[in-house]
């Protein structure tokens, strides 16, 4: 009986991958999306523009999870919903640096709308549609 399983099994797998469906690596901010230090996402960010897979924003996506808007082959989903606030320290202290930093991996109409509506002088978050993302900013919308 074990033999049998088996040999179902490694035939399923054959079928599976003898189909002409294109299997596609996509990273997501699903995991990603409550945030957290540069130290954690600075990695991805560069892992995927190195690679030049798609990476979806997806769902919520707050503080450094921003940060996966500068990858190059990024796309966003409409109905994310993405957190906008200051960089700041573990104390909470905004940080001009840690701000730019965020603010460097923004396309220039997010970044013109962001420090018109002075949303990065605060650590109070500004929430931005995946919809507006898309059409009032220029991000690509994921498509499936």
């Amino acid at each position: 009986m074990r033999v049998f399983v088996g040999r179902v099994f490694v035939g399923v797998v054959l079928v599976l991958l003898s189909t002409s469906i294109p299997v596609l690596a996509v990273g997501s901010s699903q995991p990603y999306g409550k945030g957290g230090w540069f130290a954690q996402f600075d990695p991805i960010v560069r892992q995927y523009n190195q690679s030049g897979e798609q990476f979806r924003i997806e769902g919520h996506c707050q503080s450094a999870c921003t940060l996966f808007l500068g990858i190059r082959n990024v796309c966003i989903v409409r109905s994310a919903q993405l957190l906008f606030h200051a960089g700041h320290d573990r104390q909470r202290n905004i940080s001009p640096s840690a701000t730019r930093h965020l603010m460097n991996h923004y396309n220039a109409k997010l970044r013109a709308y962001l420090v018109a509506n002075r949303i990065m002088e605060t650590i109070a978050f500004t929430t931005i549609s995946g919809s507006d993302m898309i059409s009032k900013f220029g991000y690509r919308e994921c498509s499936g």
